[in-house]
């Protein structure tokens, strides 16, 4: 939903939260098996094998937050839910109590795609991905704001479908 405001627009993104990756709590699961498997190896097993088994687990843990980072930076970006305000060359996204500032640099560009916006910077890198808007139009009045074209109340055009 898009409401104006003095100096920008205040909208509701209807999306899902960014859910959390089932290969990563299976993944850390596992690793918590391991874990008791390595304890029940280290009091039956002999020494070396216990230590190979415990090697196992340090490597498994390893790999574990590797992974967990590299989804952890590839979420960073995604925005689908909570309220962004926006001004030109700049937005706020508040989820949940969260908020995060969000200031564009002077070489990044918005980029419409569908229903969706990206926000990415002069080499074409994708810093933002937002979606859940209502429909393309509020996509298009984001995307027109953050670029500072101004709107005013005479200037939207709302239409009302039935869902008929």
């Amino acid at each position: 939903m898009l409401k104006l405001t003095d100096d920008g627009a205040k909208i509701t993104l209807q999306g899902q939260p960014n859910a959390g990756d089932n290969g990563m709590f299976w993944f850390g699961s596992a690793l918590l098996i391991g874990a008791v498997a390595v304890a029940m190896a280290m009091s039956l097993l002999s020494e070396r094998l216990a230590i190979g088994a415990l090697a196992l687990l340090i490597i498994g843990s390893f790999i574990f937050n590797k992974q967990r980072q590299k989804h952890k930076k590839a979420m960073s970006g995604m925005i689908s839910s909570g309220t962004l305000w926006v001004r030109a060359g700049e937005l706020v996204h508040d989820n949940l109590g969260k908020r995060d500032h969000i200031h564009l640099a002077d070489g990044d560009k918005v980029v419409l795609i569908g229903d969706q916006l990206q926000i990415v910077d002069s080499s074409d890198v994708r810093k933002y991905h937002i979606n859940g808007f209502e429909s393309a139009q509020e996509a298009k009045a984001t995307k027109a704001i953050l670029e500072g074209q101004a709107f005013s109340k005479r200037h939207v055009n709302i239409k009302m479908n039935s869902g008929q």
